[in-house]
């Protein structure tokens, strides 16, 4: 099919994971271009790569989601190489302060952290740093806020409209699915949605969000070095008893990216094996 046919969608975070297999997802969708925004070059001209051996036309730009500056240069770079922008999507993240996408190492010691973290959890609360609380903060709403602030401009301008797709979590909604600071800040991107959503639809800009359960990423590799029963009482909390896959989540975005969805804003669809039912 070509659901994406004619659209150019600008895409942070999109060197790896959720953005990767959203890029690659779009592509095979007929997208026009993809701008993949990423502070990691390497990962990011990898997934070009890869989009462009799918029979995509991709550019990779630098991008660190907190400079204000930088997502305004990416939707500049969309519009000097592909002449619009059509489609946003949020998916920069990180779940504590030393967080790198595809780095397994630190995401290891992480899990580690956060398992001993589950076993005392009012210790691990009571000890968090200002400098993680900011740091998370600062990435996951402050540059979803930016990113937002900077395509919305450029759709209004175009005078066409567009679709927003912000990244938050099952952690908006559910305080036991991560870190205090990380579960906090994708409440705030939920809210972010909702207000963008009201303040931009007279526009014809639909902003909406999609809140992934546990997917098989290295945000999850708790699931890969904890004890055996732990990964199974886990997963006994999703009714489908599974980790989901980024093809999963890819999915929604392409139904919220495409016209299928035209009439859906302020909304959060949840690929989560029915982890959250509300």
């Amino acid at each position: 099919m070509a659901r994406m046919s004619g659209k150019v969608a600008v895409i942070t975070g999109g060197a790896n994971g959720l953005g990767r297999a959203t890029a690659l997802r779009f592509v095979q969708e007929k997208a026009k271009g993809i701008v993949v925004a990423d502070m990691l070059e390497e990962a990011g001209l990898e997934t070009v790569q890869l989009l462009k051996d799918a029979g995509g036309k991709a550019v990779y730009v630098s991008l660190d989601a907190v400079n204000r500056r930088e997502n305004q240069s990416m939707i500049e770079v969309a519009l000097t190489e592909f002449g619009s922008v059509d489609v946003l999507v949020t998916a920069a993240g990180i779940t504590h302060q030393d967080y790198l996408s595809g780095d397994k190492e630190a995401e290891v010691k992480m899990a580690i952290k956060r398992a001993q973290e589950i076993e005392n959890p009012a210790q691990g609360f009571i000890d968090g740093s200002l400098e993680e609380w900011q740091k998370v903060i600062d990435v996951n709403l402050t540059g979803t806020y930016f990113a937002l602030q900077a395509a919305a401009a450029a759709m209004i301008e175009q005078g066409k409209g567009g679709s927003i797709i912000t990244l938050a979590s099952i952690a908006a909604k559910h305080p036991d699915a991560g870190p205090t600071p990380y579960v906090v800040s994708k409440a705030g991107v939920w809210m972010l949605t909702k207000k963008a959503a009201r303040e931009l639809a007279p526009e014809n800009i639909r902003v909406n969000a999609i809140g992934p359960g546990f997917i098989e990423t290295h945000m999850t590799t708790i699931f890969e070095i904890a004890p055996p029963e732990r990964v199974e009482e886990t997963l006994k909390s999703v009714p489908m008893g599974r980790r989901g896959l980024p093809i999963e989540v890819a999915n929604a975005a392409l139904f919220l990216a495409s016209d299928e969805s035209s009439y859906m804003t302020g909304e959060i669809l949840h690929p989560d094996g029915g982890y959250f039912t509300d």
